[in-house]
């Protein structure tokens, strides 16, 4: 049977390899593994430098045998060999235990003095010596035995693969060798004259050249024409996707002379700002128009993102339409619920009963909300992940407002979504997105955004407290705290942690960064609170602890109490990292600061300076100058701008990070392709495939680029990426 990509892969290698390569990397099927590219490629000749190597880290190197000697063991039954090897600048040794010297002195013969090769393995210490104990290894060959071939192997390179502990690189070197080997021909997913034109390789050459490179001077062109694959696959899954929300028919939800928009507009104390008007003519047309909208706003914290989506609410509400906003908190679904009903008044929220539905609420009062939700009653519907649920029905769905989408895979938004009949969806982000990221992940959305800030905001100050270099401004930083309190201002002071004694942090929001040589944060609210409760001054303010952990009517209640100014100091995690609003919270307070990315310390200064009362922000640090964790707290004092931040949260974490996996399927399925390094490519990309599918459609006479995208985009992907 000839081995296609579409080939199972124990059809291909046999069930053993198979098995591996699915448990090490979910790989069913050739084209799985022939896309499981090289990370670099080591010369024969390259000898690694073992004094860099990092103790316990698995990795792999080339060097040379120096010394091998078998030998019984002393204490019990058994024989070891130990080998020293070397790259003519630092050594390691290795060890290896066999039952008896027999297969002991065959091992030392192997691994003769001299021998050179690759060898992979967790990298130890003992004695002050780097050791590999019990490495996987491949020597090339001897050149006295196998000299006709000299001149060819050592000419090639060897790829290094991504690899784990029980599959070497050399392994997975042999599987791409045998299918390369058995592999017919490779549908090509470029058009001819695009190739021609780009100057790339065939889909077959490509794959051959980046698996196998003879020079060096094959992998560029090879990754480049895998590069454009991969973003024209991508961007056309995506366009794919909005096209299908197009063919869909949508009820059409008209504001009426009079009617709930216009009054709530009337009623209104200020004027909508440019960009807010912008973006909610925008909603208003997709509103009425044939198809669904499927829409993102993107806003700075305190743009007004809310209003602008409450307004859409209202225009649904007017024909009969229900609007559900989910929330990825408690906390912020109960803020939202507060911040909505308050914009409404007196007059309309009657009229709209918005309704709060979240998992942890009393069993009785959720029956209740489920009810209004079920009947129509309720018009605007707030919730977390209980929105998701089977209990869950609305009378008439009309509109999905997701909040902070990038705490929300793809499918649990479109789970949402086919509670209605094709409702019309809006995706809410504070956190700016550079273009080429949100054509990455938000293909299939129309994107809008909110740059113009609300009139009378006080601004905010950011300041790093560098402890490395001035360990006294720690007590500084709660001097400073306590001559806010002292002016009747509150302040938040934000921990990595909720006890670093049980080292916990915050379930629904794992740390995205993990400084260089730290086992963990050194700060919990836990331990904040017992040490502010014995500062001079601090210590008789009223305190509270907030984090993720505490039952949800506690943290609802200690929140309301922060906004009624109750509560001087809230102590708390990145529970409060959006949507709350206090306006008389004047200082955010962020203990190490080092341990959160660019994006959640751009969120958390958010949450001060939004009323008349200037704003400060103190990032405390302890990293040292100079390195990566110090660079993107100070990125952060250097601009109030989230849009440059996100360029520089790109630079510094990746895309990967940004990207985030929760975005399913093909979304967070880079594997080449950079979009900050291919962001004109990626646009070339796009413009290719909208010109494709414009004259085809289906991709009848693109069957190569078909067959890319469903293999791209598994059957479950499909689903969520379909669902409405």
């Amino acid at each position: 049977m000839p081995v296609t990509l579409d080939s199972p892969l124990e059809d291909a290698l046999g069930a053993a390899p198979a098995k591996s390569l699915g448990r090490a990397f979910g790989m069913q099927f050739v084209g799985d593994l022939v896309s499981h590219y090289p990370r670099r490629y080591a010369d024969p000749g390259e000898l690694t430098p073992i004094r860099e190597l990092p103790v316990g880290e698995t990795v792999t190197i080339v060097a040379e045998v120096l010394s091998s000697v078998a030998r019984p063991m002393r204490n019990r039954r058994g024989a070891m060999v130990e080998v020293m090897i070397g790259d003519g600048i630092g050594r390691m040794s290795l060890t290896f235990f066999a039952k008896g010297m027999p297969q002991a002195e065959w091992r030392a013969k192997e691994l003769a003095v001299g021998r050179r090769g690759v060898f992979s393995g967790k990298v130890g210490e003992f004695n002050g010596v780097m050791q590999f104990a019990h490495p996987e290894y491949e020597l090339f060959d001897d050149e006295d035995a196998a000299r006709r071939r000299a001149d060819a192997k050592t000419a090639a390179l060897i790829p290094i693969y991504p690899a784990t502990a029980s599959l070497q690189t050399w392994q997975i070197a042999k599987f791409v060798g045998r299918v390369l080997d058995a592999l017919h021909d490779v549908p090509d997913p470029l058009p001819s004259e695009v190739r021609e034109r780009e100057g790339l390789l065939s889909a077959r050459q490509a794959l051959e050249q980046i698996h196998r490179p003879k020079t060096r001077n094959d992998i560029d062109p090879a990754v480049r024409t895998l590069r454009m694959h991969e973003a024209l696959t991508l961007q056309t899954a995506l366009l794919q996707q909005r096209d299908a929300v197009r063919a869909l028919a949508a009820t059409p939800r008209p504001a009426t002379k009079c009617g709930l928009l216009e009054r709530f507009d009337a009623a209104l104390p200020y004027s909508l700002t440019p960009d807010q008007q912008t973006v909610g003519e925008q909603i208003a047309r997709d509103l009425v128009g044939a198809w669904p909208m499927n829409r993102l706003v993107q806003g700075e914290v305190g743009s007004g993102k809310t209003l602008v989506a409450l307004r859409a609410m209202l225009q649904v509400a007017e024909s009969g339409g229900q609007a559900a906003l989910i929330a990825p908190t408690e906390v912020l679904a109960a803020q939202h619920l507060r911040s909505i009903a308050k914009m409404l008044g007196p007059q309309l929220a009657p009229e709209l009963m918005p309704t709060l539905l979240t998992g942890q609420m009393p069993a009785a009062e959720r029956r209740k909300a489920a009810l209004r939700v079920a009947s129509g009653q309720a018009l605007i519907v707030v919730g977390t992940h209980a929105l998701l649920g089977d209990k869950t029905t609305f009378a008439d769905l009309g509109l999905v407002v997701v909040d902070e989408q990038h705490r929300f895979g793809v499918e649990q938004r479109e789970a949402l979504r086919a509670k209605g009949s094709s409702p019309h969806a809006l995706v809410l982000t504070a956190t700016p997105i550079p273009r080429t990221v949100a054509m990455t992940v938000f293909g299939d959305l129309d994107t809008s955004v909110i740059r113009t800030m609300p009139a009378g905001r006080a601004g905010i100050e950011t300041f790093v407290a560098p402890l490395a270099e001035h360990p006294a401004w720690f007590n500084r930083v709660w001097q400073r705290a306590a001559e806010e309190i002292a002016q009747g201002r509150q302040v938040f002071a934000v921990c990595a942690a909720i006890d670093t004694a049980k080292k916990t942090v915050e379930q629904d929001d794992q740390l995205p960064v993990q400084p260089e040589g730290t086992a963990g944060p050194r700060w919990g609210v836990v331990q904040l609170d017992e040490a502010l409760a014995t500062h001079p001054t601090l210590g008789s303010v009223r305190r509270a602890v907030l984090h993720g952990r505490m039952p949800a009517d506690e943290k609802d209640a200690v929140m309301q109490a922060f906004a009624r100014g109750e509560i001087d100091l809230l102590l708390a995690t990145t529970v409060i990292e959006v949507g709350v609003d206090v306006p008389n919270a004047s200082t955010m307070i962020v203990l190490d600061a080092d341990r959160f990315g660019v994006s959640q310390l751009h969120q958390l200064r958010g949450r001060v300076g939004r009323g008349g009362v200037p704003g400060l922000c103190l990032l405390v640090t302890e990293a040292e100058a100079g390195t990566l964790a110090r660079e993107r707290v100070e990125a952060v004092a250097a601009t109030l701008d989230g849009f440059a931040l996100a360029e520089v949260d790109l630079e510094l974490r990746g895309e990967g990070d940004v990207l985030g996996a929760a975005q399913a399927g093909v979304r967070s399925s880079l594997k080449l392709l950079r979009v900050v390094k291919d962001s004109q490519l990626i646009v070339r990309a796009r413009e290719l495939a909208e010109r494709i599918l414009t004259v085809d459609p289906h991709l009848d006479a693109h069957p190569g680029l078909r067959e890319a995208i469903a293999r791209r985009v598994s059957d479950e992907d499909r689903a969520a990426l379909a669902k409405n």
